[in-house]
């Protein structure tokens, strides 16, 4: 006996559910405590049409930092600089750019009461730092004081406080997200200022990005 194919949602709840999301992201952007209500307002939907999509407030804020963790990993796994301190340096200016438009979400993200479920979901980030950190030990361009295992619960905190600390609206904050990393995995201040002279477009310089190779960089 066949079994019959699972049904698909229809589009209208795909829609729904992408819109709750959306509109949740936002609401707890402005407001960390926003309700159900106010987030089923904001969607446009009942209350009771929003609980025909999700149990509770927690499982709504769960399906958010899985969708944000998803888009991480992605990050994580398009950067492939073999230098490890480049490759960690662009790494963190990406994921602080994403986290930064949605900061307050992340802060909730990477709070205590989710932390154990946000780490799980990040495995595949967790996984890229490590390989650069490892890569960056191997060839001595990353302090080995400490092992890999550690040097990367130390970045991530690292990275965890500047999210939950550091106000995204002003200018220096994606540099300063990212000079925090790299002292953390053991350059100098000088040696981060070197490099980020030399790699403009880890900070987003729009003339970086424009310029045209050059004899050495081809």
């Amino acid at each position: 006996m066949t079994t019959p194919a699972p049904r698909r949602p229809r589009q209208d709840a795909v829609d729904n559910r992408a819109g709750i999301l959306s509109a949740a992201t936002t609401a707890i952007a402005h407001d960390p405590q926003a309700s159900i209500d106010t987030i089923a307002r904001s969607a446009g939907l009942s209350r009771r049409a929003l609980y025909g999509h999700f149990a509770d407030r927690n499982a709504l804020v769960t399906e958010i930092i899985d969708a944000g963790a998803e888009r991480f990993n992605r990050i994580a796994l398009s950067v492939t600089d073999p230098d490890a301190q480049l490759a960690l340096a662009r790494l963190t200016s990406l994921l602080w750019q994403e986290a930064a438009h949605v900061q307050v979400a992340a802060s909730i993200a990477l709070d205590d009461a989710h932390l154990a479920s946000t780490g799980k979901a990040l495995a595949p980030l967790r996984a890229a730092v490590a390989a650069i950190l490892q890569r960056g030990q191997d060839d001595n361009t990353l302090r080995t004081d400490v092992d890999v295992a550690t040097l990367a619960r130390l970045v991530e905190e690292a990275a965890r406080a500047a999210i939950t600390r550091v106000d995204a609206a002003l200018p220096e904050a994606r540099s300063l997200a990212v000079r925090t990393t790299l002292s953390m995995a053991g350059l100098s201040w000088r040696e981060t200022v070197a490099l980020l002279e030399q790699h403009p477009e880890i900070l987003g310089d729009p003339a970086a990005d424009a310029a045209p190779a050059t004899d050495v960089e081809r």
